[in-house]
C-alpha cells in the first residue's frame, strides 16, 4: 500500500484537467525529483499515478470514482494543488499515516484569524464526521492537521503560518470545497467493532435426523 505522511511538499499548478478523458496534467518541479512512470503522487490528498512526465510536470490518470469522491473535478486550468510525493521506504512520518484514499469531500464554513493562526470550520457529512475526534487527525486536501473542534455538522482545525505557507488551503473561501480522508487507524478499529454477521451453522434439526439423532 502507498503511504503519504500529510506534509505537502510542493504547491503545483493545474494545466489541463479533463474529466470525460479522465486525464489531468500538473506543472511542478520538487516531487519530479526521483520520479519515475508508475510511481505515486497526492494531488490534493488524492492518490495518484504518473502516466507521463516532462520537464516541468506530470500527467495521470483520474477514474471516475475518483472524481465522484474527490473535489478533482472542480479544478480548472491555472488551479493550485497540494502535492507531495509518496513516502520512501526510510522515510520520517512527520504527519500522520495517509492513503490518499478520499473518503469523501467537505465545504469550508468559516475562516477565523486568532493571533498568528487561522481557524477553519468544514461542514461535513455525518458518515466522515463520525470518525473525527478532537486532538485527533484529519487530513484536508491532503493536508496532515490536527481536530481542535468537532461537533454534530462540522469540524474546525488551526493553521499554523507555516501550513499556511506551505499549502494551499488559506487560499480557499468560505464555500470551497476540500477532499478529506479520516485517519486510517480509526477507519479500521470502526470496522473491526462492528457487530459481524455470524456463520450458518451446517448442523440442522434436519441434518441430525437424517443421521440417527
Amino acid at each position: 500500500m502507498v503511504l503519504f505522511t500529510g506534509i505537502i511538499e510542493e504547491v503545483g499548478t493545474v494545466r489541463r484537467v479533463s474529466p470525460a478523458q479522465g486525464v489531468i496534467e500538473i506543472q511542478a518541479q520538487t516531487v519530479l525529483a526521483g520520479t519515475r512512470i508508475g510511481d505515486s503522487i497526492a494531488v490534493n490528498g488524492v492518490c495518484l499515478t504518473v502516466t507521463a512526465l516532462k520537464p516541468d510536470g506530470f500527467t495521470a490518470d483520474v477514474m471516475a470514482e475518483t472524481l465522484r469522491r474527490s473535489a478533482l473535478g472542480s479544478l480548472t486550468s491555472g488551479s493550485q494543488v497540494d502535492l507531495e510525493r509518496a513516502m520512501p521506504a526510510d522515510g520520517r512520518f512527520g504527519g500522520h499515516i495517509v492513503s490518499g484514499h478520499i473518503d469523501g469531500t467537505g465545504v469550508i464554513q468559516s475562516m477565523r484569524q486568532e493571533g498568528n493562526a487561522v481557524w477553519v470550520t468544514i461542514t461535513a457529512p455525518a458518515f466522515i464526521l463520525r470518525g473525527i475526534v478532537e486532538k485527533g487527525s484529519i487530513a484536508i486536501d491532503g493536508i496532515s492537521l490536527t481536530v481542535a473542534a468537532v461537533d454534530d455538522v462540522s469540524f474546525s482545525v488551526s493553521i499554523i503560518p507555516h501550513t499556511g505557507g506551505q499549502t494551499i488551503l488559506l487560499d480557499k473561501k468560505a464555500g470551497d470545497m476540500v477532499n478529506l480522508e479520516n485517519d486510517i487507524i480509526g477507519k479500521y478499529v470502526e470496522r473491526f467493532l462492528q457487530p459481524q454477521a455470524k456463520p450458518e451453522s451446517a448442523i440442522t434439526m434436519e441434518f441430525l435426523a437424517k443421521h440417527g439423532f
